[in-house]
């Protein structure tokens, strides 16, 4: 995910590759390779200037942010932002660890980070200005869409947009397998799905339409699409996605309860 955000910043307008640093533990060779591949700047963490940074993003394993936090309390101040991309952890949490009034600010992206396309979730820190969210989202809007939400929202938000990639993929999956069985080649069968998707996707963005309104639209009575429906209706497709966002929703909460017994005994 870090690798994602970095792509999508390096490849947005907004930012400049000299204004991002990164740095991690111990890899140099990973450090080097990010360097190569999008200019930016990979610095070993004993020479970082963090008093520099308006910045730092925390981009972690959940597992990992503790010993972070530990090692970053007398090095940030009071204007400086943290955001954590650690799943699960509130950022009550991580305030714990910081100085008094630190802002932290949790977010959420997908994969589609990469390519500047993914929706990214920011749950603000109870210290966090008004001119430092405008900040958090101006930046995340660099590589995707932002959503400001309250952190109550997040695990339901992780079950849509965190996981919601992966429900999109296994969908197409089955729309290639299916005509592959009906005897087109696999790449033709993929293309169809992939362009039949993203101008179903596009529609809704350009049009502005409720999707029950586009579904409608293209359903005539007792024809191919009504048949088609009434077939995703008999196998419960419409259920299924709802569980599959709610059994998302709640494995994200087991984990960020997990997570707070832990950080608690320590």
């Amino acid at each position: 995910m870090a690798e994602g955000m970095i792509a999508g910043m390096c490849g947005s307008d907004s930012l400049q590759n000299e204004q991002i640093f990164v740095t991690n533990r111990s890899n140099a060779a990973r450090l080097r390779e990010l360097q190569e591949r999008y200019g930016l700047t990979a610095i070993s963490q004993s020479d970082v200037d963090w008093h520099g940074m308006d910045v730092i993003i925390l981009a972690m394993k959940p597992k990992d942010l503790t010993a972070a936090l530990i090692e970053l309390q007398d090095k940030v101040q009071e204007q400086q932002v943290l955001i954590s991309v650690a799943a699960g952890i509130q950022n009550e949490q991580i305030e714990h660890y910081l100085p008094k009034n630190q802002p932290v600010v949790r977010i959420m992206p997908n994969t589609s980070s990469t390519i500047g396309e993914s929706a990214t979730a920011i749950a603000p820190g109870k210290h966090v200005s008004a001119e430092q969210l405008n900040m958090v989202t101006e930046l995340v809007a660099a590589f995707g869409k932002a959503f400001v939400i309250k952190e109550d929202q997040m695990d339901v938000f992780t079950g849509m947009a965190g996981s919601g990639p992966a429900y999109f993929y296994k969908l197409m999956e089955h729309f290639t397998e299916t005509g592959v069985a009906a005897g087109f080649d696999q790449d033709t069968a993929s293309q169809i799905g992939i362009q039949t998707m993203l101008g179903a996707a596009r529609m809704l963005v350009e049009t502005k339409e409720d999707p029950a309104c586009l579904r409608k639209k293209v359903t005539s009575p007792n024809g191919t699409t009504a048949a088609g429906l009434e077939a995703l209706n008999d196998a419960g497709a419409g259920e299924a996605m709802t569980k599959a966002i709610l059994s998302a929703a709640e494995r994200s909460n087991e984990i960020s309860e997990d997570l707070k017994k832990q950080l608690l005994t320590r």
